[in-house]
């Protein structure tokens, strides 16, 4: 079911795809620390499309004060993400052939496959991280994306971002995760990646959904 150039074993962790699994907050990938978050962002096509547009241009990590350097989207075509139904069992993902997208200052899109480079500092808590994009999914009512750990982080999981429209009309973000701690520190201090976490979501919240902040 795995397309293009993408490789499981080029992430730092084996649960890939583990943030869709609806007993994430149960049963996480061991040694992990589980986290989700759901917000009531507005509602109506309009404010779903405004908030798939800041989603795909990686609005919540640029939001969070985080910064993007050397964006490569996947080589070659056809690879469309790892994904699961409600019941935890693997989707074969139809082959996506679009055209890499671009923002207005030339910043490629998410996309599935791609890796990125993640740096900054959020309320004291570092970031500094190799990351890659195995899951992209875009949808008439639903849109997500999931990066997963390849390196250097202090902390080796992943974290799913989702916006949805729904058939009452409401918009909704949400944000799931799971987290080892790799760095001595976050081993010996288990609330540090709790910590992180709360922070990072809040950060991630406030950029796709100014009004929050307020």
């Amino acid at each position: 079911m795995r397309r293009g150039t993408f490789r499981d074993e080029t992430v730092d962790y084996a649960a890939v795809g583990a943030t869709q699994a609806p007993d994430l907050m149960q049963y996480p990938p061991e040694k992990s620390v589980p986290a989700e978050e759901s917000w009531r962002i507005g509602s109506g096509q309009a404010r779903f499309e405004s908030a798939t547009e800041s989603l795909l241009s990686w609005a919540p990590l640029r939001g969070a004060g985080l910064s993007l350097a050397d964006i490569r989207p996947a080589s070659g075509s056809g690879y469309a993400g790892v994904a699961y139904d409600s019941d935890g069992a693997p989707i074969a993902p139809s082959r996506r052939d679009a055209e890499q997208r671009f923002d207005a200052e030339g910043t490629p899109y998410v996309s599935a496959g791609a890796t990125v480079h993640v740096t900054g500092r959020l309320s004291g808590y570092r970031a500094d991280a190799e990351l890659r994009v195995i899951l992209a999914v875009e949808e008439p009512r639903r849109t997500a994306f999931a990066l997963g750990t390849v390196g250097g982080s202090v902390v080796s999981g992943e974290e799913l971002f989702l916006v949805e429209w729904r058939d009452n009309d409401e918009v909704w973000f949400t944000v799931r995760a799971f987290d080892r701690p790799v760095s001595t520190l976050y081993r010996l201090v288990p609330r540090f990646v709790r910590g992180r976490r709360r922070r990072l979501f809040r950060a991630y919240l406030t950029a796709v959904s100014p009004l929050f902040a307020s």
